[in-house]
């Protein structure tokens, strides 16, 4: 095993000599051959696996966020400035380059995604082989590549902000294993991009690596960066990504904005996204389909491949269990140096992003967004050599059994679903696959043209990123509960101001605020100052249909006539 086999320590060594630190450099897997070749086929295949899965959608929410912000960059607008957002910039701008270099379209922000996973892969393998077997490292880096982005496969910031936090926790151990300013610079930077892509989990990825670092200090003496060079290569590292983004929205005088806009979530974000720890979000009718049709052996196929979902939100929790083991371990010197900081700064750092889905929003989703660290518990869990417990011995075999089965099936479900995207749909950012029929798409795109101001009402702002429209509000969504009334009364002020023609309305919507916003005071339902506004100044003149079977109404305004119904 790597770590084994690089940490003996010489006799009359201190806790962090260089000789510690040379002696880790043959065992590690970056070092041998064999190693990188399984990582660089790991990433490979992980690629083109999750290439599968770029043009079929199910017209999600959430997904269009990013994509429509990042075009709204593409045609000169700054974020904060004039359009709305309360995450940090990292995303919106990223997505914005790549854009900008391989052209607008869903298929090419999905192949970046699927690059994006790729790598989450390795850096899952790379971490778990440090004290795991290959076998075991790479079986769960697998079904970290099955189960993690398919499980979501939607261009989102949790998925940029989980590959710089992952980076960030490898960065970490690398410093530990081999102190130098390259990796403090490296820790630094990835830990900042992370506070930049999603401000909640570069948080608590932070504050858990402070924790992870003080606590080996404090237990080993051993000290990550040496001298004052190690120091200001991570003081550099740590402050380049915000020196320069507070400078460019400087100079588009929005650092106010820009600073408002990060803090708002801390008034009215929790109240309508607080939720039941480990909440599934599922529906009735999913509830349904899950448990209540097909044969007794469909159900249980179907129980089993759901399963993993009622026990991932329990593996962060067992990861604290195992920080406070090695703190216990490494005080008492029961365990090498080497191992219990590679453990103790795991755990202490996966105990932070830990933390910040906890206070945001503790749903299986969120707990999702954190499966290549739940897959390297696992690979901890199923190794087991460095875990105490006779009973978990005995049971491992079966245990690994069931995790391997589980989450493979939980993993291949949405590979089903792809297969069953039989509809094409083709829209102004590329053809996309759907399972249902969506006559959303094709209606605006037939009666409105591409870069028209309409109102996507209240939330799905992917239909303007793939319709090629855009919302005539700094608002690309409304989420009752969640925004406030003076930003309704915004959305309210620039209909009338720009006299928008369309307006295309969600009459469904109420539907899943149950389910997917529980916390949802009744007060912001029943009192929809956009909606009695659209249905004042509006006239209905179709209804549509998403894949999702939503339902909306395309409305113009009432001194306009409804378009022509168009003839066979």
């Amino acid at each position: 095993m790597p770590m084994d086999a690089a940490h003996h320590k010489q006799e009359g060594d201190s806790p962090g000599s260089a000789s510690l630190a040379q002696a880790l450099v043959p065992g590690l897997p970056e070092q041998l051959r064999p190693e990188r070749l399984i990582a660089l086929a790991l990433f490979l295949l992980s690629f083109l696996y999750l290439c599968v899965f770029r043009h079929v959608t199910a017209l999600e929410p959430d997904e269009g966020i990013i994509l429509q912000g990042a075009q709204r960059i593409l045609t000169g607008q700054v974020l904060y400035r004039d359009f709305f957002s309360f995450y940090t910039p990292g995303s919106y701008y990223a997505l914005a380059l790549i854009f900008r270099i391989f052209g607008s379209s869903l298929a090419v922000a999905r192949t970046a995604l699927a690059l994006t996973g790729a790598i989450l892969s390795v850096v899952s393998y790379l971490l778990a082989r440090r004290v795991c077997s290959r076998t075991v490292a790479l079986t769960l880096a697998a079904l970290a590549t099955l189960t993690t982005l398919p499980y979501r496969f939607l261009v989102l910031h949790n998925w940029d902000s989980t590959l710089l936090a992952c980076l960030a926790i490898y960065s970490a151990v690398r410093l530990l294993e081999m102190p130098g300013r390259k990796w403090a610079f490296a820790l630094g930077s990835l830990a900042s991009l992370t506070v930049l892509f999603e401000q909640s989990k570069g948080a608590g990825l932070c504050l858990g690596l402070s924790l992870g670092f003080l606590a080996i200090f404090l237990l080993q003496g051993r000290r990550p960066l040496r001298n004052p060079g190690q120091i200001l290569a991570m003081i550099f590292g740590l402050a380049w990504p915000f020196v320069i983004t507070f400078a460019y929205f400087a100079t588009q005088h929005a650092t106010s904005t820009m600073l408002a806009d990060w803090l708002w979530p801390l008034q009215h974000y929790s109240l309508a996204n607080r939720v039941p720890y480990g909440d599934q979000n599922w529906s009735d009718d999913t509830r349904h389909l899950l448990f209540g049709t097909g044969s007794l052996l469909e159900r249980l196929v179907k129980a089993l491949a759901v399963s993993p979902c009622l026990w991932i939100p329990a593996l962060p929790l067992f990861a604290i269990g195992l920080l406070a083991y090695w703190i216990v371990q490494t005080r008492a010197r029961r365990a090498p140096d080497p191992k219990s900081a590679y453990y103790i700064i795991v755990t202490a750092a996966f105990a932070g992003l830990f933390l910040s889905v906890l206070i945001a929003r503790a749903d299986i989703i969120h707990f999702m967004y954190l499966q290549p660290l739940n897959c390297l518990v696992l690979a901890w869990l199923l190794d087991g050599r460095d875990l105490p417990g006779r009973l978990l011995r005995s049971a491992r075999p079966f245990l690994a059994a069931y995790v391997v089965i589980a989450l493979g099936a939980l993993g291949l479900a949405p590979l089903a679903l792809v297969g069953s995207a039989a509809n094409q749909v083709a829209t102004r950012r590329g053809v996309v696959r759907t399972r249902g029929k969506d006559t959303v798409i094709d209606y605006v795109q037939a009666h409105v043209p591409a870069g028209e101001i309409i109102l996507v009402y209240p939330y799905l702002p992917l239909y303007y990123y793939l319709t090629g429209t855009f919302s005539p509000s700094r608002y690309d969504y409304f989420q009752p509960g969640m925004h406030t009334r003076e930003q309704a009364n915004e959305i309210i002020g620039q209909l009338a101001s720009r006299r928008v023609k369309i307006v295309l309305f969600e009459t469904s919507f109420t539907q899943k605020i149950p389910h997917s916003w529980p916390g949802t005071p009744l007060t912001a339902i029943a009192e929809d100052r956009v909606g009695e506004y659209i249905a004042r100044n509006y006239r209905p003149c179709r209804g549509l249909s998403s894949p999702s079977d939503w339902r909306f109404l395309f409305m113009v305004r009432k001194d306009l006539l409804c378009p022509e119904v168009e003839t066979n």
